[in-house]
């Protein structure tokens, strides 16, 4: 016998064997009585109105808008956008405005020469490491001594 035959004889066995054991199992320990929950139907209780209570409103989404409104938290503005110098700003226009040429010049099939198309991928290449390099790798200069590291 091949060591493969004899790993399918065994498969084979336990997969006759698979439904016997469920079988056997669930004859041998039968249901608890205590878990057998009988079925009630189901009753449901309408409250008839009382004289004292108020007559209904035809719009109650009013009422719970003033309520929400009560303990609702509104964040406050964010604050503006730091101011950005010439170079900074050169140096977005270039990162976007080199690729967004090409991709017009293409969308369009325009002819481009040659320099420009070096000119926009320089453009977009400057502009990214002008971005990188004005980035700066420090912590800002109103932070202190202090790094806020805690032991």
């Amino acid at each position: 016998m091949t060591p493969q035959s004899d790993e399918d004889e065994v498969w084979r066995q336990i997969v006759a064997s698979f439904n016997d054991t469920a079988e056997r199992d669930s004859a041998d320990q039968p249901w608890p009585d205590s878990e057998n929950v009988p079925a009630e139907p189901t009753r449901r209780v309408v409250k008839p109105p009382d004289e004292d209570d108020p007559p209904l409103d035809d719009d109650p989404v009013d009422e719970a808008d003033d309520e929400e409104d009560e303990g609702h938290f509104e964040p406050p503005p964010p604050p503006p956008l730091p101011k950005l110098d010439l170079t900074t700003k050169l140096a977005w226009v270039a990162l976007f405005g080199g690729p967004a040429y090409l991709l017009v010049a293409a969308m369009a099939s325009w002819h481009m020469e040659g320099w420009a198309l070096f000119t926009a991928v320089a453009a977009f290449i400057g502009g990214f490491v002008a971005l990188v390099v004005r980035m700066g790798d420090g912590p800002p200069n109103d932070s202190g001594w202090d790094d806020g590291a805690v032991l």
